[in-house]
């Protein structure tokens, strides 16, 4: 009895194939330069080889095996083919043929590499292809070789009528002699066996030595030897176009930077909590606040995460989230505002802490509400925060831990703001693989949630990354994905580092992360 058919593996092998035709049209670049790289090669082909031409002559050999024998043998079974084709591309024929050309006998080994000769199945048919630069060459050469194969052939059969005749005259000479000495009796026997010897000679004579006929005489041709440029073109095409797939498979395979979804997922082990799109943004533009201020896909992606991050996280309401990136170049200050605005538009009461002072601070770049526009009731900020109008989202504190614009050393748990238990902290931190010190406030927060760009981020900075987090005894939320590149980024970047954006303000006081209760440290061990 056979086992249960697993129906998975069959449906996964369509989801595999889809999956490696991804990664192969990621690298069109690749592709287009395996496909130009063969059209290029098929076009030199084309247009720059040296062409040939070839002419073909046929000759019908006729049967000369035993010729002087009986006539009522089969053709068929009285010439050898095979030795025909052999003695037609002999070094006597090429001789032959370089005369009839009004060539030396020199040049014959020359002559005789562009013959080829062939006999098609079950005939007596020698065909002559002859190829050379010119048309006109080619078929001269093609005659030639027929020609020269047909009298050479004549000059064998010739010789052959001459040694018979001799022999048959021979025995004539010795059959008279006979008859000088035989009586009458003996005399008509011997010269009835003369009278046979005669008409034997007589029949040897009038023998036809021509060995065959030609049935075909070669022509100029038309069109060059072999494929043309149409076909030439179209298999530099084909060859382009899998040189491109075996170039792009290569560098799919030695590529080690993560480039969709599935892969940061099998890395960090990890749910992907979200995809941010790409979205064409005006020249100049340095926003970070979209959520409230602009509509998007990439907003409503933040408002998808702040959803599941309150169904999924540790603390299922309010709680600290630490936002960090492997590395520098992350969308990490984006996600992060973004995060807190979308929080603040489902009710929650949000702090957002800068705690890198390595950056110029946040509150300088974003939209700030004056102090007097507290709501009444509404606790207040802590100190050094300032209110963020986040449009119809609400408004949320920001706390600039940093604000200097230069790495400053401190010491590994920055300085992070206190809060109410009720109000939910989102922490913009330092990247974990260049700063060490967000690995304290890992250890200090509910979860982390990583910023991971696609296309330049690599696993092994994610391998990293996730057994950093699980050795400090941090727990890792998810990722966040980022498919909008980083030129925009780094040209932000750039435009604060030389002082054309906004300026960053004083650093503001900072202030020590309470400790954590109780019952999240015992869950958490």
């Amino acid at each position: 009895m056979t086992g249960p058919i697993d129906l998975h593996d069959r449906y996964d092998e369509p989801d595999q194939l889809r999956d490696q035709l991804r990664r192969l049209l990621r690298h069109r670049a690749v592709i287009a330069l395996g496909i130009v790289l063969g059209l290029l090669g098929g076009a030199a082909l084309a247009f720059l080889r040296a062409h040939t031409y070839t002419s073909a002559s046929e000759v019908l050999v006729r049967s000369t095996a035993d010729p002087f024998g009986t006539v009522n043998v089969a053709a068929d079974n009285q010439v050898s083919m095979g030795t025909e084709q052999q003695v037609a591309a002999s070094a006597a024929v090429a001789a032959r043929a370089a005369r009839l050309l009004g060539q030396a006998d020199s040049t014959a080994g020359a002559l005789g590499s562009g013959l080829r000769i062939t006999n098609p199945a079950k005939s007596q048919v020698l065909r002559f292809e002859f190829t050379a630069r010119t048309p006109r060459r080619a078929a001269r050469g093609a005659n030639a070789f027929a020609e020269a194969y047909l009298a050479d052939r004549k000059a064998r059969n010739q010789a052959a009528v001459q040694r018979a005749g001799r022999s048959v005259q021979q025995q004539i000479a010795l059959v008279q002699a006979k008859t000088k000495t035989a009586d009458d009796t003996d005399g008509k026997a011997v010269q009835s066996e003369l009278d046979t010897l005669h008409r034997r000679l007589v029949e040897i004579n009038s023998r036809d030595t021509d060995g065959g006929d030609v049935v075909r005489r070669g022509e100029a041709p038309g069109r060059p030897a072999g494929p043309g440029r149409p076909v030439l073109l179209g298999l530099g095409l084909a060859s382009g176009l899998a040189l491109g797939l075996l170039l792009a498979w290569l560098r799919s395979a030695l590529d080690t930077r993560v480039r969709s979804a599935d892969e940061a997922r099998a890395v960090l082990r990890t749910p992907v909590l979200g995809l941010l799109p790409r979205e064409p943004r005006d020249p100049g533009e340095d926003t970070l606040l979209r959520v409230g201020h602009r509509g998007g896909d990439r907003a409503e992606t933040y408002r998808a995460l702040a959803y599941r991050l309150r169904r999924t996280a540790p603390t299922a309401g309010a709680g600290r989230i630490l936002v960090v990136a492997p590395r520098r170049g992350a969308a990490t200050e984006e996600a992060a505002v973004n995060l807190a605005a979308a929080l603040t538009e489902c009710g929650d009461d949000v702090l957002l802490v800068d705690a890198d002072p390595g950056t110029p601070a946040l509150t300088a770049r974003l939209p700030l509400l004056p102090d007097a526009a507290r709501t009444p009731g509404q606790p207040a900020p802590p100190e050094g925060s300032r209110l963020v109008d986040a449009g119809t989202a609400g408004h949320f504190a920001c706390h600039a831990g940093g604000g200097t614009g230069a790495p400053a050393a401190g010491s590994a748990a920055h300085p992070v703001p206190p809060g109410p238990a009720s109000r939910t902290a989102v922490v913009l931190a330092r990247p974990l693989l260049e700063h060490a010190g967000a690995l304290a406030l890992a250890q200090r927060v509910d979860g982390v949630l990583l910023v991971v760009d696609l296309g330049t981020t690599r696993r092994d900075d994610l391998k990293r990354v996730h057994e950093l987090i699980d050795c400090s005894g941090g727990t890792l939320l998810g990722a966040v994905l980022d498919a909008g590149g980083r030129r925009g980024r780094l040209r932000a970047a750039l435009r604060r580092r030389t002082g054309s954006g906004p300026q960053a303000g004083p650093a503001a006081p900072a202030v020590e992360l309470p400790a954590q209760d109780e019952t999240r440290t015992a869950s958490r061990r």
